[in-house]
């Protein structure tokens, strides 16, 4: 199986197809995102990830219990004003992306509803990304995988008939474009909840290519993910941890990514082949 993602050719043989996940660490200022954007090709990032929503797209401005979060490091905010602080604001999309173009650097995102997806088409996005929490939003799953290009899949909320359902929707449109990506919703994870033996378990079970989605802090989890088949890595990229955010207390700086890479592409020349000579 082979999967082209903007140029990039994603297989078992492949080396490791790197994400640097942009997400809040912004911090609303598009001069940041250019930063940012320029700071994650230097890293040695294949490919930098937005995510396309608005708060309105996404929730409703409600204090009601079921509206604040509770249990993670954002506990007793509603998600209305998280997302407020969050979303990467769709008229900076275009720009954002002639950046990354000019960088060489794959850019593309994470749509949460049929708006973004459409949005995301007139700039002719190479791939969707499927976050965890959407894994079970069938109807928006049919929609982008009826765009017929790669679909990568986060699976920090699903069980295995999750993961079924999902999958055989995509398949279902004609799309065999997948990978998918252990993940853990943890912000940040621990490296007990890693559980990095699934990653071996997808590729098997499930006839896709493997991934990880990492919310751990350190290189630790990516690293030893090389070991169990992981062929897409996505870690959370920030320019600078001291301008704070949502997600900057599990994000990577331009360093530590740097770091994170090198020693990724160290793991995969380790992996050999089978020889006895």
């Amino acid at each position: 199986m082979k999967i082209n993602i903007g140029g990039f050719e994603i297989s078992k043989s492949s080396t490791v197809f790197i994400i640097a996940e942009l997400s809040a660490n912004h911090n609303q200022s598009i001069e940041i995102a250019k930063k940012t954007i320029k700071a994650a090709k230097r890293s040695g990032a294949d490919a930098i990830k937005l995510q396309t929503y608005t708060p309105d797209t996404i929730t409703i401005n409600s204090k009601k219990k079921d509206f604040i979060i509770n249990g993670t490091i954002w506990n007793n905010e509603n998600y209305y004003s998280l997302y407020k602080k969050a979303f990467t604001p769709w008229e900076w999309h275009e720009e954002l992306f002639k950046i990354a173009n000019k960088e060489d650097l794959i850019c593309f995102s994470s749509p949460f509803d049929k708006s973004s997806v459409d949005f995301l088409e007139t700039l002719n996005v190479p791939a969707y990304k499927i976050a965890s929490f959407e894994i079970t939003d069938i109807p928006l799953i049919e929609y982008i995988s009826s765009k017929g290009k790669p679909i990568i899949i986060s699976t920090g909320i699903a069980d295995e008939e999750d993961i079924n359902l999902a999958l055989n929707t995509i398949r279902k449109c004609g799309n065999n474009q997948i990978i998918l990506l252990k993940c853990t919703s943890s912000y940040p994870a621990t490296v007990e909840e890693s559980n990095l033996c699934m990653i071996k378990e997808f590729s098997d079970r499930f006839k896709v290519i493997p991934g990880l989605s990492d919310h751990s802090i350190g290189s630790v989890v990516p690293i030893m993910s090389i070991g169990f088949g992981c062929k897409v890595i996505e870690k959370h990229f920030i320019l600078d941890r001291n301008i704070g955010g949502p997600d900057a207390s599990f994000s990577m700086d331009e360093k530590e990514f740097t770091e994170m890479v090198n020693q990724v592409r160290m793991a995969e020349k380790s992996i050999g082949k089978i020889n006895f000579e």
